[in-house]
């Protein structure tokens, strides 16, 4: 069971990572969160989760151990395979994924690209209890939960700024912060405000 990879970064792109460990080179598939949290060092260490199938040994790598959980957490839900959790992984934080199950946003969930309804709900369902035990992520998902009065105009800009072409994760994270600093505000001025920010 390999733990972690620490070495120089030979090749990145948003979906893999290639570290050269004392002359050889782990190709290890990584999230967007992980590709922003590792782009332009030089060197890195990436904890590690091995997937061994009979064709194939694949390793999906971690900038953070709380990256790590969640990513074990999700594969462990029946239908959620490594590549699909990743995805899930590159469309939301940590701490926003933490928030998303904690507060059964099933509609943001359901905007990463392959999750139906179905499989949200059943995230949400399967995960609801274990996602307490996720570290700094505990937290962070009460940190981030809004007041049932807000909940509904955060869920309707988010879906229109989605709509409008923003990625799910950036429109909540703007959408959340303005809605912390004057809560009142109509859902057509959360809207313009996050417009200007994102």
């Amino acid at each position: 069971m390999i733990e972690y990879v620490t070495g120089g970064l030979a090749e990145l792109s948003p979906a893999t990572a290639i570290i050269d460990c004392n002359g050889l080179g782990y190709a290890v598939n990584i999230s967007l969160n992980t590709y922003s949290a590792i782009q332009g060092k030089k060197e890195c260490r990436l904890y590690i989760y091995e997937a061994i199938r009979e064709d194939a040994h694949v390793l999906f790598g971690f900038a953070t151990k709380e990256e790590r959980e969640l990513f074990l957490l999700l594969i462990s839900v029946s239908g959620i395979g490594g590549n699909t959790a990743r995805m899930i992984l590159s469309a939301l934080s940590p701490s926003e994924l933490a928030n998303v199950i904690a507060t059964e946003n099933a509609g943001l969930l359901k905007s990463v690209k392959g999750i139906g309804l179905k499989t949200a709900q059943r995230i949400i369902v399967d995960l609801k209890d274990k996602i307490k035990g996720v570290g700094a992520q505990a937290g962070a998902a009460q940190s981030l939960a809004l007041p049932a009065a807000d909940r509904q105009v955060h869920d309707e800009a988010v879906a229109a700024l989605t709509m409008l072409g923003f990625l799910p994760a950036a429109s909540q994270k703007v959408v959340t912060a303005i809605l912390r600093e004057e809560p009142s505000l109509p859902v057509e001025q959360v809207i313009k405000l996050a417009l200007k920010r994102l």
